[in-house]
């Protein structure tokens, strides 16, 4: 993208108003934001495509819900699965429908539910499998306790089911009920088809095990987590006594799980071990699965500095290893959730920054030729679909304005130019869930004050054959409330550097008052907040504000992963912390420049976990610019986070020591000069208390005054108990009310 030298020059030629305007306005109130209804957009699926023509979708039935099949083309419904053909024998009841797939005959349905959460998600519960044929609903795992299965799936063959329980891998015959365990020595340290608390968290590994393609043979993660140590939770209040709630944590620097990878045949026996190579608690197999083909299976495998990506094939019978293609970087690499199989096993996709742009590569199986697919100086986000037969990659890209998302079509010779599907006059953010072949999909698109509209497409025309949610109350809704202003701009901060931002006005904005302003940052690699899509009850709070009489703004620094480059996003490697909050002070001081009613005695900055550390360091940093935080969640002290996350950007601690300290928020907390509100769950199992409370200490040390809330057994999202939301808001509004007054604007130069 060719930047703008100016953000005069770009406010001018490429401002995108967002306001709403023509509507009654009512009243808007962190009540009706975060204790009611008003404000819930409609929702479809769960959906799961059949074919290339049809889809299965959930819907309600009265007080239970249906499983009915749609057709693509002519829009003909039928119920596959009632709900009354979920109520086991002996209750009243439906089965809650919490997850569902589909046997590879199509002819069984396995339902997931009375689910529990484990981490972030709720991945454990109960299974049952309906036999569409003869209606029989059987129960999955036998006598065991109530809720404690996980990723059950069905053999290729559909005739069993494999599933983990209690850290051990079982597998049930569904003629007979007949129950394998194929792992025995499963326990709170050996981990068997699943993950420790960092391999889910920051690898997203949550199933451990896949069925071989014929069905014959399960390869599994094995996770040694007995060198961890634990970190302890204190609960105080839920019983009369305190409690600790230990969590397999491996710190910055600290001892991993030992990982590796085992084969094992379905009916029961031995595991052979596939070789890889290396220190298994110092590296990393991040991604496995088969290599199109029963007798390998295919591992991405990391060093612990993550600048390195082996794809090895392991031999299912022997557990020889070989690497067929290496990916390096200086800074860091991530894993690849777009390896698909090509031709007959013969190539399979990757993507890669090897050239300095997220692309889409082509790759023999042994590594001797990588063609690239996807065009050159530009990335892309994601992939959605390959039609292998038509010879078509679909994937999300925005090769002209980083806040915005769109499905692209290029072939997969690399022969032709990539073409744009998604309308030219949508601007905003499109994403699908597309059919096998790419000829369908369920196409959902927002922007900034515009819910999701979901529709169904086809492709690659983009026609609209039928709208399935159109969110019209919700539209109703946000019409009815007072205009709130919202641009996206670009600021120039020198060197070349130019930021994407957005700002939100007051409905009655005067350009001739000063008004005070909040900054909304998250600003670390794990995420954008200057996108042009549905923001959901956060935007809404900033848009109260603004009837307050606040202005709000967010920016995006550089490191963050918007799609400007491979240098771009990794000049932060080392210094997690410091370019990112000098990009956001130097953006702030433009934006004074540019902006006179901007009152810069007035600015405030807040943001959650990543957006709270940045928070921290730009209110201690650079308390010329920053008068008020209010840091929710933060790490101030990178020692403290979790392997995996932190040395990917940081490198180890005991190779980085400088930068740690350099990027940590405590080393400058003495620095306070402004107003500073930390809020922290003591519950949060990702970002711990612990960090917060060593804060405080450092603050307490340089008598620097503060204030505190801590939400007792919380976790990271701070939502749990009745009334969390609302009060935690509550709390922000008026901390900000106190310390950064709104309404008491002044003509500028009185």
């Amino acid at each position: 993208m060719r930047p703008y030298k100016t953000l005069a020059l770009f406010l001018a030629l490429l401002t995108v108003p967002c306001g709403l305007t023509g509507q009654a306005s009512q009243a808007l109130s962190l009540e009706r934001i975060f204790a009611s209804p008003d404000f819930f957009p409609d929702r479809f699926g769960p959906a799961r495509w059949l074919d290339n023509n049809s889809y299965t979708t959930v819907e309600r039935s009265q007080n239970a819900f249906d499983l009915v099949e749609y057709d693509a083309e002519t829009g003909s419904r039928k119920i596959l699965v009632s709900s009354s053909q979920l109520v086991p024998a002996g209750q009243d009841t439906p089965l809650a429908l919490q997850g569902y797939s589909w046997s590879p005959d199509g002819k069984k349905l396995l339902v997931f539910t009375n689910s529990r959460r484990v981490w972030r998600r709720n991945t454990r519960g109960d299974y049952w499998v309906l036999d569409l044929e003869s209606g029989d609903l059987q129960h999955l795992g036998g006598d065991a306790p109530e809720s404690t299965l996980m990723f059950a799936k069905f053999s290729p063959d559909g005739t069993r089911v494999g599933y983990v329980r209690e850290h051990n891998i079982y597998v049930q015959a569904l003629d007979s009920d007949a129950i394998t365990q194929l792992t025995h020595d499963g326990s709170i340290t050996t981990i068997n088809g699943t993950f420790d608390w960092v391999y889910e968290e920051e690898f997203s590994l949550r199933d451990g095990f896949r069925w071989s393609p014929d069905g014959t043979k399960i390869a599994y993660w094995q996770l040694d987590a007995s060198g961890v140590r634990d970190f302890l939770l204190i609960n105080n209040t839920d019983s009369l006594y305190s409690f600790t709630i230990p969590v397999q944590y491996p710190k910055a620097g600290t001892t991993n799980s030992a990982a590796k990878v085992g084969i094992i045949p379905a009916e029961g026996g031995e595991t052979t071990w596939i070789q890889i190579p290396g220190d298994p608690r110092n590296n990393y197999p991040a991604r496995m699965d088969w290599a199109a083909n029963s007798d390998e299976v295919v591992i991405q495998h990391l060093n612990r500095l993550q600048n390195t990506n082996r794809v090895m094939l392991g031999d299912a019978a022997t557990g020889a290893v070989r690497t067929i293609f290496t990916d390096t970087d200086d800074a860091w690499v991530d894993v690849v959730d777009d390896l698909r199989w090509m031709n007959g096993g013969s190539q399979f996709t990757w993507v890669s920054e090897r050239d300095g742009w997220r692309r889409v590569y082509l790759i023999s199986r042994d590594g001797s030729s990588v063609k690239p697919i996807t065009p050159a100086g530009s990335d892309i986000l994601s992939v959605q679909a390959i039609d292998a037969t038509g010879g078509w990659l679909y994937y999300i890209a925005t090769p002209d304005n980083p806040t915005q998302r769109y499905l692209y079509r290029v072939p997969l010779d690399g022969g032709m130019d990539a073409k744009r599907l998604s309308p030219a006059d949508a601007r905003g953010t499109h994403s699908y869930q597309l059919s096998p072949d790419g000829s369908w999909g369920f196409h959902t698109y927002s922007t900034f004050w515009t819910p999701p509209v979901i529709s169904l497409v086809s492709l690659p025309n983009h026609n609209v054959a039928r709208t399935l949610i159109d969110n019209a109350r919700l539209k109703g809704t946000i019409a009815s409330l007072q205009t709130a202003a919202t641009e996206f701009f670009r600021v120039d901060i020198g060197e070349d550097v130019v930021l994407d931002g957005w700002i939100m006005k007051p409905h009655d904005f005067d350009p001739s008052k000063k008004y005070p302003v909040l900054f909304y940052v998250y600003a670390e690699p794990a995420g954008q907040t200057v996108l042009d899509r549905w923001g959901g009850s956060r935007a809404l709070w900033h848009r109260y504000l603004t009837e307050l009489g606040y202005v709000v703004m967010s920016i995006d620094n550089r490191g963050t992963p918007a799609p400007r480059g491979r240098d771009w996003r990794k000049i932060i490697y080392g210094e997690i912390g410091t370019i990112s909050s000098a990009d956001q002070a130097n953006g702030v001081r433009r934006i004074i420049e540019k902006y006179p009613f901007v009152d810069q005695s007035r600015i405030a900055i807040w943001g959650w976990s990543g957006g709270g550390s940045q928070t921290l360091n730009s209110l201690f940093r650079y308390p010329e610019v920053f008068g008020t935080g209010m840091a929710v969640a933060p790490v101030p002290d990178q020692r403290y986070y979790d392997t995996i996350y932190q040395e990917r950007y940081m490198g180890l601690p005991q190779d980085n020591a400088e930068g740690y300290r350099k990027g940590s928020p405590i080393t400058y907390a003495e620095q306070l000069k402004g107003n500073l509100l930390i809020v922290h769950g003591t519950g949060d199992d990702n970002v711990h208390f612990q960090g917060t409370e060593a804060l405080v200490n450092k603050l307490v040390e340089h008598n620097k005054p503060f204030t505190m809330m801590a939400y007792p057994n919380r976790s990271h999202g701070i939502f749990e108990g009745r009334g969390t939301r609302l009060h935690l808001f509550h709390l922000l509004t008026r901390y900000l009310r106190e310390h950064v007054p709104a309404g008491e604007n002044d003509l500028i130069g009185q």
